[in-house]
């Protein structure tokens, strides 16, 4: 989930001890558990014909609660990490300037929080109360990933972005 570069920055940071982020990890599981509603009647949701699906269909049953939580869950969880890991890649490596970093993060916010909510919404459609509660965790995790970049890209860009070698575009570090 998280890109190489958020462990290299809690390495700079020492924000806390293994155990602690442990502690908090399994104390937002077991919070997770109790909020997850088991579905004993869960019954396969079939969508018809695959000719006559839509991506406004899918798009459309995902957000009413319709639709299996694995397909709702891999297609956009490998595609925003996808391009978390590229727009990071692309930073570290001097293609991006700050500001571009800055508008890819703000351009991915509302298809995250769409996301989240149909995540929380197809969680009952699944065999498995784990893969839920999973799921949820993901989503939350990525809330805390852009946290983590928001603390970055506010108190430690020269780090990050490497600023020192840019000529340009300096001023946007600060």
């Amino acid at each position: 989930m998280f890109v190489y570069s958020i462990p290299i920055f809690l390495v700079y940071m020492h924000f806390g001890s293994a155990q602690e982020y442990m502690i908090s990890i399994l104390f937002f599981l077991l919070l997770l558990y109790i909020s997850t509603p088991y579905n004993p009647f869960y019954k396969d949701v079939k969508w018809g014909r695959v000719s006559e699906l839509t991506l406004y269909q899918y798009l459309f049953d995902s957000w009413c609660g319709q639709v299996k939580l694995w397909l709702i869950f891999w297609p956009f969880f490998i595609m925003l990490n996808i391009i978390l890991y590229t727009t990071d890649s692309l930073a570290r490596a001097g293609s991006f300037t700050v500001s571009s970093w800055d508008e890819i993060h703000f351009m991915l916010f509302i298809p995250i929080v769409f996301w989240t909510i149909c995540i929380w919404r197809n969680s009952l459609n699944t065999r498995s109360r784990y893969w839920a509660i999973v799921a949820r965790f993901m989503t939350l995790a990525v809330f805390f990933e852009f946290a983590l970049k928001l603390e970055i890209r506010m108190d430690y860009p020269r780090i990050f972005f490497q600023c020192q070698e840019l000529a340009l575009d300096y001023a946007s570090c600060f």
